[in-house]
């Protein structure tokens, strides 16, 4: 197995062409312990870790730019980005120790397509777009339209992610992550929910999303419970209506971390929660105690 570490995009995206069996990594937090495990050693190891581009956290006037190799500490330290993103930021924050996200990213941890990726739903309901490269230049979709199945993306042979785009949030706006574990800590995710709320000066709900992970093979939006919130105050009502709707959502596997039936209702459960205190965000009522 050979190993390259480009120190810029034309060479990574050259060296990917030069050999059919190849594969980028990002940090190899989860391509380590796949080899590991018995999985086929590809015959040549890209390390993106070099490039700069894809190790970059920076703000512009509207958006956010953020490289796909970019350690997740790099995010969770960052005091601005965490202000105006501060699900994202936790969703970031529990991808493994804190050693470990020394290394890992969101590049890495979209593109192992795990149901049950934590940054996945935080990105999706902030519309992150992946800035892709590829042998002809690049091309840029959004988040939700990577991952096609577990274990398995929409790139093509030979493309990589190179930056995230997020931009920032409008007014009275406030995401969160949650997801629910066994453990406290170092865990896989039963169900995990993000949602961004965004309210008018009456505190009726003007834009919502939502989205569930570890329910179904692939990070899942719920629009009907999107659809219950906007034009409503959050209310027990409606809160009411996010849950059932997250839960009939829910299309999740039997498993040695909870049944059908557990994640159904675990998947309403913290829909209700992750919306109740997106919308205390956004109005600016959070406290610290309950941003966690």
């Amino acid at each position: 197995m050979d190993y390259l570490a480009p120190i810029t995009i034309e060479e990574a995206v050259g060296a990917l062409a030069s050999t059919s069996d190849s594969r980028v990594f990002a940090g190899a937090t989860d391509l380590i312990p796949q080899i590991r495990s018995g999985r086929p050693e590809p015959g040549l190891l890209v390390d993106l870790k070099r490039i700069d581009r894809l190790t970059a956290v920076t703000e512009g006037d509207t958006s956010w730019t953020i490289g796909a190799a970019a350690p997740t500490s790099g995010l969770t330290e960052n005091i601005a980005f965490s202000r105006q993103f501060p699900g994202l930021s936790e969703a970031a924050g529990l991808i493994g120790s804190d050693q470990i996200q020394n290394r890992s990213s969101l590049g890495g941890n979209l593109c192992n397509a795990s149901p049950a990726a934590d940054s996945v739903p935080a990105m999706i309901v902030n519309g992150a777009r992946a800035i892709i490269a590829t042998p002809d230049g690049t091309r840029t979709i959004t988040v939700d339209q990577v991952a096609t199945a577990p274990g398995h993306t929409s790139l093509e042979p030979g493309e990589f992610i190179v930056e995230f785009e997020v931009d920032k949030p409008p007014a009275r706006t406030g995401d969160a992550y949650l997801r629910m574990t066994p453990r406290t800590e170092m865990d896989i995710a039963v169900v995990g929910a993000g949602a961004r709320i965004t309210l008018d000066a009456d505190g009726n709900c003007t834009e919502a999303r939502i989205a569930l992970g570890a329910v179904a093979p692939t990070v899942r939006r719920v629009t009907d419970a999107e659809a219950a919130l906007i034009g409503h105050p959050i209310t027990d009502d409606t809160l009411s209506a996010v849950a059932a709707a997250a839960s009939a959502a829910c299309d999740p596997i039997d498993d040695k971390r909870g049944t059908i039936a557990y994640r159904k209702q675990v998947a309403g459960v913290l829909a209700k929660r992750v919306v109740k205190l997106a919308a205390e965000r956004a109005a600016g009522t959070a406290t610290e105690n309950g941003a966690h």
